[in-house]
């Protein structure tokens, strides 16, 4: 038995939708008994003040802040791979290999059976044929004339594929024998494992840690916005379609909606594929076609509370396309702003306008003639698509690789090839810059798309065909109320 561990803190790493392979990159809270460790302003706190040891149990605390505003989340943790040195656990381990060998005899029986079935059933107006001439001969022998032997000899000949049949039959009886005892044997093996476990219940314990997750997340969410400080290495999700392309998940807060959107291509593009789940995603299944009224240009497209923002092809028109109803509700000119490879990245694409969204909001990154190329925000009012708020960042549109926004900031990396790093970070809060520099690892080498999405606190990127996810690092400071 291996129980889910969840790190969290104002190092944010996390990914709600991808839990189930994340586990192999993500780090846990496991051996730490008794220690405190300190990120980024965060205290990540294991004590064990009612098991003398973390072999014995978890327990778990609320998460609360300390004099500092820190967010402390308090539980006992187990010893790192308690379970597994369990030897419940390995008995447990082979009695659902059993049960999963019990239940692929099962249904090989079940089909053979079904097979078999059919053909006796198909047999049977033969054989009422065949007793019919056997009732007939035995009462008249003299009626039995040459013709009719041969004929009911060759119907005794159609019916000689029953006997292997037959032979099955009887195999398969020894076989149901077989199962019947070892269902028995694992029903004694689970009772003496039953009586072993006696106060030690799993079943209390996975809903301890399900509890304990919940308080986990719930602590990290009290975290709100922070700093950038670090990007993780990359985790491929999947490798399909061209160099050049999109792909986001709804990034509205709340939101339940777990569809992941995929656009290939940055020219003339109208096809978007819309895929149930991300495991959906990840498998090429389970999707339904969007084809869209108008092409798009470049792969700066968002997905926000249900709708797809993106850049009308060969204009700086910005277009709402509303998933459910299939139509736009609303599309309008980005005054001034380039377009058709006026003012791209750094690596084409006709990547002129940018759109975006994080925690505060719908964001366009793009840039004008008066600005001198210079990159450009606009903060868009989601419904109308107005513009509410402009900054002008001094930075060089066409010296930047990719952008993202994270809490109001705009991060700006300096290539879109090997070896790019976040290398400028523009505040709207306070409308002042900085250069920053922080590494990431371009893995397959040309990223032509990256994206925060602030619902699930990662970076979404394309990069040279492939679909990558990064967790993304925040330094934050919580004041307690009284500060």
């Amino acid at each position: 038995m291996s129980i889910p561990m969840l790190k969290i803190g104002a190092v944010l790493s996390t990914m709600a939708m991808v839990t189930n392979w994340m586990s192999q990159t993500l780090p846990s809270l496991v051996g730490l008994n008794g220690t405190t460790i300190t990120r980024g302003g965060t205290s990540e706190r294991i004590v064990s003040a009612l098991y003398p040891s973390p072999e014995e149990g978890w327990q778990i605390y609320s998460s609360a802040q300390d004099a500092d505003g820190k967010c402390i989340c308090t539980v006992v943790a187990p010893a790192q791979n308690m379970c597994n040195r369990d030897p419940r656990s390995r008995q447990l381990r082979q009695l659902m290999e059993k049960v999963q060998n019990i239940s692929q005899s099962m249904e090989v029986l079940d089909l053979r059976t079904y097979r078999d079935l059919q053909y006796v059933r198909n047999t049977e107006s033969l054989m009422k044929v065949v007793d019919g001439k056997l009732k007939v001969a035995s009462d008249n022998p003299r009626s039995l004339n040459p013709k009719g032997f041969q004929e009911l000899k060759d119907k005794v000949s159609q019916l000689l594929p029953l006997l292997p049949v037959l032979d099955q039959y009887k195999m398969d009886a020894k076989m149901i024998l077989h199962l019947r005892e070892e269902v028995r044997n694992l029903s004694l093996v689970l009772m003496a494992i039953q009586e072993e476990m006696g106060a030690y219940d799993y079943e209390e314990l996975r809903q301890r840690v399900l509890l304990l997750e919940t308080r986990l997340h719930s602590c990290m969410q009290k975290l709100g916005c922070g700093k950038l400080t670090g990007v993780s290495n990359p985790i491929t999700v999947r490798a399909s379609g061209s160099r050049f392309g999109s792909w986001m998940t709804d990034t509205m807060i709340p939101s339940s909606d777990n569809r992941v959107w995929s656009m290939d291509g940055y020219y003339k593009g109208r096809r978007v594929l819309e895929y149930r789940t991300m495991n959906d995603f990840m498998k090429g299944q389970n999707f339904v076609q969007h084809l869209l009224p108008h092409p798009w240009a470049g792969t700066g497209h968002v997905v926000y509370n249900g709708s797809l923002y993106y850049n009308k092809y060969q204009s700086n028109i910005i277009i709402k396309y509303h998933f459910r109803s299939r139509s736009v509700l609303v599309q309008r000119s980005l005054s001034g702003a380039g377009y058709n490879n006026t003012f791209p990245y750094s690596w084409g694409g006709s990547s002129d306008i940018d759109l975006m969204a994080d925690e505060n909001g719908l964001w366009a990154v793009y840039t004008t003639i008066p600005n001198a190329g210079n990159i450009v925000i606009s903060r868009l009012e989601p419904m109308s698509l107005e513009v509410r708020q402009t900054w002008d960042t001094g930075f060089p549109k066409r010296s930047a690789g990719e952008s993202f926004m994270i809490c109001g900031t705009l991060y700006v990396t300096n290539s879109h090839l090997a070896g790019a790093k976040i290398y400028f970070a523009y505040y709207t809060n306070t409308s002042s810059y900085e250069y920053t520099d922080i590494p990431f690892h371009n893995q397959y080498s040309h990223i032509s798309m990256m994206d925060y999405n602030p619902r699930e606190r990662v970076l979404y990127t394309w990069n040279n065909g492939h679909q990558v996810l990064y967790n993304v690092t925040l330094f934050q400071v919580i004041k307690t109320s009284g500060d």
